[in-house]
């Protein structure tokens, strides 16, 4: 281990950093002041931070405020920032100044350090890398387009995976009619396809719901510098930073129409982090659903049964537990509790600037990443290959007394009430009951109760 040092200063003074270190001062002190947490910034903000860097910088080029000598090695030094490769540099903890300035000095800095380095040349962390920006509209900007990329490279394709893996697991069991239940209690049939197209309908929803909130997301901050006047940037840099972008990306960017709502505001971060709630709800939802399906085998539903995955117990042998629903759970949990620090994180907007910009970064693009690692594993580790254990099923809907309901019309609820009541006492199936208390014929019962025919909903008569 290198424990030299070397000597950096910045406004405030000189400290000692480590030899080997690409940041400075302004790093350092960061780390000094904030031991909290030992969380850092996520690898696609970091990847964010590199790629604002690499298009300010041609930007400012372009616009003729920095030379070309000095935008290409700050460029060739962002995109090692944008390829993860100096990604253990960036050791500012989460819980910092509110604006977020220690981790955009952190990145000013080691590419600053980076690109002097390699070029030979003298290039400042704030007068070159910097230029024409704030922290107050790079973090902004930072979190937007981080949140927009992860979204359409992570999120949108594991949604659309699940929801297509939902769609054809649904297509391969719409032969098998099972018990419907309401309140947890057994209710009338439905086909498994119409359950897990219930499924489907609500990851479709969810997709809509996040793309909805694209298009806002996708407006960046960059530009309105520091108290959104865009002070010390030229007035074309907004949109031609947007512009780069896209072209570096392949994602559509574009720069905010107001940049005071931008800086002063996280009402956007807020919307998407609602619809990722909205989507953890849904998917609790799926994964319980899964859960009580697979419960058993002897005493539970069993109505299902999932992939043996791993063990289920450290003590008791043979025992398979549903892991990947159970995982799933956890995710959306955590995901809810994201959704509300965001909540709470949005709500500080000062007059001019939000100050709890890093804690918003960190949750948003935690959320993120684990739904979509998650969803993943749900469709292909649950969802795709569990085993319908059908004489369960038959057995327990041939014994469903509820099933007398559709003969409401014919003998009247009363009735009908009675004759279940019978059933469920003497566990025998509502048919039998039907024959001995009614007048109908055996091929009458038969239709009436013909559980396939319930599911396709009507009046039955």
């Amino acid at each position: 281990m290198n424990n030299k040092t070397r000597s950096v200063h910045d406004s405030m003074g000189e400290l000692q950093v480590p030899e080997d270190a690409l940041y400075a001062a302004q790093t350092q002190r960061a780390i000094e002041n904030f031991p909290i947490s030992g969380l850092h910034v996520p690898r696609a903000f970091i990847r964010a931070l590199g790629l604002i860097k690499f298009a300010c910088a041609q930007v400012n080029n372009e616009l003729g405020y920095l030379d070309t000598d000095k935008a290409k090695a700050i460029q060739a030094a962002s995109k090692k920032v944008i390829d993860g490769e100096v990604d253990n540099q960036f050791l500012v903890d989460i819980f910092q100044t509110g604006s977020g300035t220690s981790t955009n000095m952190n990145a000013n800095e080691v590419i600053a350090t980076i690109a002097s380095r390699d070029s030979g040349s003298e290039i400042h962390p704030n007068d070159h890398v910097n230029m024409g920006q704030s922290s107050n509209d790079t973090i902004p900007t930072a979190i937007h387009l981080s949140a927009a990329l992860m979204v359409q490279e992570q999120l949108l394709p594991a949604l659309m995976h699940l929801s297509e893996t939902i769609k054809t697991k649904a297509d391969s069991i719409k032969h098998i009619t099972k018990t419907g239940r309401t309140h947890l209690m057994d209710a009338m049939p439905i086909r498994f396809d119409q359950e897990l197209g219930g499924w489907a309908r609500q990851i479709d929803q969810n997709i809509a719901r996040v793309e909805a909130v694209l298009p806002r997301i996708s407006l960046l901050a960059q530009g309105g510098t520091a108290v959104g006047t865009g002070i010390n940037a030229d007035k074309k840099m907004g949109a031609m930073v947007a512009k780069v972008i896209s072209k570096e990306t392949g994602f559509e960017f574009e720069t905010s129409p107001n940049y005071f709502e931008s800086l002063s505001c996280q009402d956007t971060a807020v919307e998407l982090s609602g619809a990722l709630n909205t989507l953890s709800v849904s998917l609790m939802k799926i994964s319980n659903d899964l859960r009580w399906k697979n419960s058993g085998p002897l005493a539970g539903l069993s109505e299902i049964q999932l992939t043996a995955l791993q063990p289920g117990s450290s003590i008791m042998p043979g025992k398979i537990n549903p892991v990947i629903p159970e995982a799933m759970c956890m995710v959306c949990a955590q995901v809810m509790g994201n959704h509300t620090t965001i909540t709470v994180s949005g709500q500080a907007g000062n007059f001019q600037l939000n100050v709890m910009l890093p804690v918003i970064a960190y949750n948003l693009l935690q959320s993120i990443h684990i739904l979509s690692t998650c969803m993943q594993d749900l469709a292909d580790k649950a969802i795709k290959d569990f085993t319908v254990l059908e004489d369960n099923i038959t057995e327990a809907l041939e014994l469903n007394p509820i099933l007398v309901t559709a003969l409401n019309p014919v003998i009247g609820y009363e009735k009908g009430a009675a004759i279940a009541k019978q059933a469920y006492k003497e566990k025998r199936p509502v048919k039998d009951v039907t024959r001995e208390n009614t007048d109908l014929s055996d091929k009458e019962i038969d239709e009436y109760l013909d559980a396939k025919k319930l599911t396709e909903g009507g009046i039955h008569s």
